[in-house]
């Protein structure tokens, strides 16, 4: 029985109106009703514009000259507008709270049946049928503000479902999402297209958290062309992705690092089903124990120390942070982790004074950090938020790094030396005279971190510095970030990437609700199903993969996973 076509790109490209090249080349690419793909890549690879074009933004906001055919849901994607296109695939966008319309969740949900004049009763009785659908009934009244990251992913969702649209097409969704909620958008997308039947695309370089639910293929991108378009299982199998730059699931990395031979009848897509011989569990135990131990952490003096520190916003007089006590040496560089609404955010923007603490002490290198100003703490503390909009003040990315060095009375001269340096490392240097407004919010993020690395601070304190990074840019600013460190800079990273926590920074400390439950080493906190389970957490496929293959020691294990990694990766 003949497959029924959903997407079908035939000898397809596309050149923006201000880009001197094509960003895609001769895509032939179809997509059958009710598969599950997965389309990664590196950034600048296309496949954002990819989604675009699947969903009529292209031409609709993003004019430019395509060749070949693309038809959609049936529908010629060049004879529709973007209105004809909606209601047929919805998009759900990786900055969610772009996406928001009403004052309600409600509203929002209902804003594209209003626009299309429905009666208020059907309105509200397909609002409900929607709400349930995607587990939001409970806020229906709340206003987007009012609720959780993942909550708003749903609200997003519902917004399109309400069109009982064939195809959904998600932009990076997880790059906002604490790992235990982005867990379960995977598991929500996965429960959607069973129940609903629809064709679901992903766009998305995390590509071990899409595996934890099974995607049909994986269609790979590399300079606006398609390199792979087959089954998880041999993909895995090649050496494609990291070639790519895309990072592989762990679990897999380590799996040929001991030397094990993949192949696709093993299911290393899926590591629950992941079918390893005797021989093989061997193979990996053997390697695990020719690894050096893990060496024991050095001790240094004390930078930051706070003690007993509570915290409540006065329009609530709920305590935010409750009897925080926490000390962060000299030249260290730790994870502070835990869901969304834990803490993190508000215990960075009390260190850094933008609000101040009911009780407690703080003080740095010795000084009372209550009694300096804002100005004065940012001479020692440098902060990058979350998000890159709420920082940027200027129109031109030049002007947006060098902001802090102007007002600091630096020289020209070193101005110019100093931005070259952190636009080079943040790989934006070929755009340091575009204005900030082309950027994408990916690269907006590298802009804040550019205009706060310049400065040089003791510490630095970055809010998800890797959010929607893929793997190359986020390695080159964390090796950056790295060598700081080696300098003697103390790097605190506020972050949902447990990856970057494992690789990066041999200490964590865990916030759940206001408080710290764990203070210990990376790779103990995500062994430790107890402390993964209590903040939310996603526990590291190095744990499964060291129980399948009788390893005792999984913390251990990740450990000496983690050093020889990095060790292959840094000579190459």
């Amino acid at each position: 029985m003949e497959k029924d076509i959903s997407i079908s790109f035939e000898n397809f490209g596309f050149q923006y109106v201000s880009q001197a090249e094509p960003t895609l080349y001769d895509i032939n690419l179809t997509i059958y009703k009710g598969e599950k793909i997965l389309i990664a890549g590196p950034s600048g690879c296309g496949k954002s514009t990819l989604g675009h074009c699947i969903n009529g933004l292209i031409p609709a906001s993003y004019p430019g000259k395509s060749t070949g055919t693309l038809t959609v849901g049936g529908l010629n994607a060049a004879e529709e507008d973007l209105s004809g296109l909606s209601k047929v695939v919805g998009t759900v966008l990786q900055d969610t709270d772009g996406q928001f319309i009403g004052l309600t969740v409600a509203e929002d949900i209902a804003f594209a049946l209003e626009n299309d004049c429905m009666e208020t009763e059907e309105i509200h009785k397909t609002v409900e049928k929607v709400a349930r659908l995607v587990d939001v009934d409970k806020v229906l009244k709340h206003a987007p503000y009012e609720i959780s990251g993942g909550q708003k992913q749903r609200v997003s969702l519902g917004g399109v479902m309400v069109n009982d649209v064939d195809i959904l097409l998600f932009d990076e969704p997880l790059a906002n999402l604490d790992p235990a909620t982005g867990k379960q958008a995977v598991e929500l997308i996965d429960d959607i297209q069973k129940r609903t039947g629809c064709t679901v695309v992903i766009i998305e370089h995390r590509l071990e958290d899409v595996l934890h639910r099974p995607v049909d293929r994986i269609v790979l991108m590399e300079e606006g062309r398609i390199v792979y378009d087959g089954t998880p299982d041999v993909l895995l199998t090649t050496d494609l992705l990291p070639q790519k730059g895309i990072r592989e699931p762990l679990y897999v990395t380590a799996l040929k690092y001991a030397g094990v031979k993949l192949e696709p009848a093993m299911h290393p897509d899926f590591l629950p089903e992941l079918q390893l011989s005797d021989h093989q569990r061997q193979q990996v135990f053997d390697w695990f124990s020719k690894q050096p131990p893990s060496p024991a952490d050095e001790k240094t003096s004390p930078l930051l120390q706070i003690k007993n520190l509570d915290f409540a916003y006065n329009t609530s007089g709920t305590k935010v942070l409750k009897d925080i006590t926490l000390t962060i040496n000299k030249g260290e560089m730790l994870s502070i982790v835990g869901t969304n609404g834990a803490g993190k955010s508000t215990f960075s923007k009390v260190v850094c004074g933008f609000v101040t603490p009911q009780c407690g002490s703080l003080t740095f290198d010795g000084m009372d950090l209550q009694n300096l100003s804002i100005k004065e703490r940012a001479d020692h503390i440098g902060y990058v938020m979350q998000n890159p909009n709420q920082m940027i003040s200027k129109n031109f990315i030049f002007d947006e790094v060098a902001f802090g060095l102007v007002n600091r009375g630096f020289a020209m001269e070193e101005i110019e030396r100093r931005v070259e340096d952190a636009l080079t490392v943040c790989g934006l240097r070929p755009f340091k005279k575009w204005p900030v407004s082309a950027l994408s919010y990916g690269q907006k993020k590298r802009v804040t971190i550019a205009s706060m690395l310049v400065l040089e601070p003791e510490m630095l304190i970055l809010d998800e510095p890797t959010a929607g990074q893929d793997f190359r840019h986020y390695t080159e600013i964390m090796d950056f970030l790295s060598q700081l460190n080696k300098r003697g800079m103390t790097v605190v990273l506020i972050t949902h990437d447990m990856h970057l926590m494992l690789e990066y920074t041999p200490r964590a400390v865990v916030f759940n609700d206001g408080r710290i439950i764990a203070d210990a080493s990376s790779a103990e906190v995500l062994n430790s199903l107890e402390i993964v389970e209590k903040a939310h957490l996603k526990e590291t496929s190095l744990y499964y993969l060291s129980k399948k293959c009788n390893i005792q020691e999984p913390e251990e294990f990740t450990k000496r996973f983690i050093a020889w990694d990095k060790e292959v990766r840094t000579n190459g």
